[in-house]
C-alpha cells in the first residue's frame, strides 16, 4: 500500500485547516502546561531551600537570644538582686515585648485584603466577555 502525500496547503479544505488549528492549540497548551510545572517546581524548589535557610538562622538567633537573656539575669544577681527576682524582672521585659510584637502583627493581618479580586474581576471580564 503506498502511502499518499499530504494535499498541498492551497488544496486542504476548511474543515481540515479548523481540525490542524485546533491540533495545534492543544499541542501549545500542553506545551505552556508542562512548561509552567517545570517553572514552579525549579521555585518551589529553590524556596524550599531558601526556608531552609531561614529555619536554621531562625533557630541559631534564637539561641542567641536566650543566652543573652540568661546573661541579663546572671548580671542582675552580681549586683544583688536574688537570681529568681532577676529571671522574674527579665521574663517580665521580654514577654512585654513579645506581646507588643504580636499585637502589631496581629492588627497589620487585619488590615489585610486576602481576596484575590484582580483574578476575581479577570474571571468575570473572560465569562463576560
Amino acid at each position: 500500500m503506498v502511502q499518499q502525500a499530504p494535499p498541498a496547503k492551497q488544496d486542504r479544505s476548511l474543515g481540515e485547516l479548523l481540525a490542524e488549528l485546533t491540533q495545534e492549540m492543544v499541542t501549545l497548551v500542553r506545551q505552556e502546561i508542562t512548561l509552567a510545572r517545570v517553572e514552579m517546581t525549579a521555585k518551589v524548589s529553590h524556596i524550599g531551600q531558601q526556608v531552609g535557610l531561614l529555619a536554621v538562622g531562625g533557630m541559631l538567633a534564637y539561641s542567641g537570644l536566650l543566652a543573652i537573656i540568661a546573661a541579663v539575669i546572671i548580671l542582675l544577681a552580681q549586683v544583688g538582686v536574688p537570681y529568681w527576682l532577676s529571671a522574674l524582672i527579665v521574663g517580665v521585659v521580654v514577654a512585654a515585648v513579645g506581646g507588643v510584637l504580636v499585637k502589631k502583627g496581629l492588627d497589620a493581618l487585619k488590615g489585610e485584603d486576602l481576596v484575590p479580586r484582580q483574578t476575581l474581576e479577570t474571571l468575570k471580564e473572560i465569562k463576560n466577555g
